[in-house]
């Protein structure tokens, strides 16, 4: 397989960026597809309850996908260091071992979950009309997880082994794939939100097994390595996995941000409005993954970049790269925002029609909820420059402030302030408040030390 010629100390950082991004946004787009391909069917073929139902099972493969995106950082940013330092070896055995652990914690996860789907739901606060469809949804979905953890590391690993392009595809086909089988199975077939589910389980099945012949076939340097398994060697990997889990944490937090908003607006949303308030927020989310994925194919273009000149010790490079993801992030924040502003009813009648409860209040919502998207890019892009320097503890505190700290209380405390538009303005107040603190620990940063007396 020919992979791209990628020169990562020495080659101009816009043109390296580009190289990286373009590729990597589309492929994460595409990713992104495959959920909201489910979303535009269900919701058109089945209604705004099958799309409250779906919404519901979602938060927690969010999680999981964190968990991948956390050891695929982790993973990315060591191996980008050691090959920076000609120990190829070393980068294997860390990929490999990221890849081994996130198959072992799905399968925990898809153990503890499909024992009893419907005390699940209830878990995530599905109401009794909408547990029967919660219960067909998931099984499959839940499934799907374990090939997209596969890509959510994989992917990382490909690009760093120079075949950013082939990373793409590896996101492109399955988005593909999902739209033809959601229209078989949901209409000619009539499937159901099962069909919905089956068609993303087939699809993300196609994607895994993509990265995964990469990695055993085609991969130049990052090929996939035998794990020994001696009490020394279990000892270790469980050592490399501890400081890719340390370096990555924040990654975590930031897919388990989407969950847990998606968790806090479906609990808050039923509490102030009920089924179909729930149902206009689920196209929110819907969107909000294309947003979160604009943000991560910034932090995962520059941190291959940053992370080997780190490792080079070439200042100077690193500080360009994140600049100009930054003015990457700012850019497509305001992009999106005017879209969302501008086109609300465009936008939610891919999902559902006009004349819909949960249609007419989603319009209405969109513009307030778009706020939070400059700072929701910018917040992704900073945290992910802390990941590639392994700056551990400002990354894991900004996560926490977005994921927790700010979004939960602003859930709770927005609706009482500000009725109902609140609820669609607790992200912009939870991401607001985090790029004020990212941008006052840098400026505390940047003061010059008092001279001693």
């Amino acid at each position: 397989m020919k992979r791209d010629s990628i020169d990562l100390g020495s080659v101009r950082i816009p043109k390296l960026f580009r190289a990286y991004f373009i590729p990597t946004l589309f492929g994460m787009l595409s990713l992104c597809a495959v959920t909201v391909t489910d979303g535009i069917f269900v919701g058109r073929g089945l209604g705004s309850d099958a799309l409250a139902a779906v919404n519901i099972c979602i938060a927690p493969t969010m999680l999981i996908m964190g968990i991948s995106l956390m050891l695929g950082v982790g993973a990315s940013v060591v191996s980008s260091i050691h090959m920076a330092n000609g120990n190829v070896k070393a980068a294997r055995l860390n990929i490999t071992q990221a890849l081994v652990c996130v198959t072992l914690v799905v399968a925990v996860f898809l153990s503890l979950t499909l024992a009893s789907p419907e005390a699940t739901g209830r878990l995530l606060g599905s109401s009794d009309s909408l547990l029967p469809l919660v219960r067909s949804y998931m099984p499959c979905v839940f499934v799907a997880c374990l090939f997209q953890a596969w890509c959510g590391i994989g992917l990382f690993i490909v690009r760093l082994d120079g075949s950013p392009k082939y990373a793409m595809w590896c996101n492109i086909l399955p988005g593909l794939l999902n739209v033809v089988l959601d229209y078989l199975f949901i209409f000619p077939l009539d499937m159901g939100v099962f069909g919905a589910a089956l068609a993303t389980c087939i699809s993300c099945f196609v994607g895994g097994v993509m990265v995964v012949l990469y990695l055993l076939a085609f991969a130049g340097s990052l090929r996939l390595i035998r794990i020994k398994m001696s009490a020394k060697s279990l000892r270790l990997s469980l050592r490399n996995l501890g400081y890719q889990c340390k370096i990555g944490i924040s990654a975590l937090l930031g897919e388990a941000t989407m969950g847990m908003l998606m968790l806090m607006g479906n609990i808050v949303f039923m509490k102030y409005v009920g089924d179909y308030g729930v149902g206009a927020f689920s196209i929110a989310c819907y969107y909000c993954p294309f947003v979160f994925m604009i943000g991560n194919a910034i932090a995962q273009s520059a941190q291959p970049i940053i992370s080997y000149n780190y490792g080079l010790g070439s200042k100077s490079r690193v500080v360009a790269t994140e600049r100009l993801a930054i003015l990457s992030a700012v850019a497509c924040g305001l992009i999106v925002t005017m879209a969302f502003t501008l086109f609300p009813s465009g936008m939610v009648r891919l999902f559902l029609s006009g004349d819909s409860p949960s249609a007419a209040f989603a319009a209405e919502g969109f513009p307030l909820f778009s706020l939070a998207f400059v700072f929701f890019i910018f917040n992704l892009t900073a945290i992910g420059y802390f990941q590639s320097i392994e700056k551990v503890v400002p990354s894991i505190v900004f996560a926490l402030l977005r994921g927790v700290i700010f979004l939960v209380p602003s859930f709770l405390l927005m609706p009482v302030l500000a009725g109902v538009a609140g609820i669609w303005l607790a992200l912009f107040v939870s991401e607001s408040l985090t790029s004020a603190a990212i941008i006052g620990y840098y400026f505390a940063r940047r003061r010059p030390k008092a001279q001693p007396l």
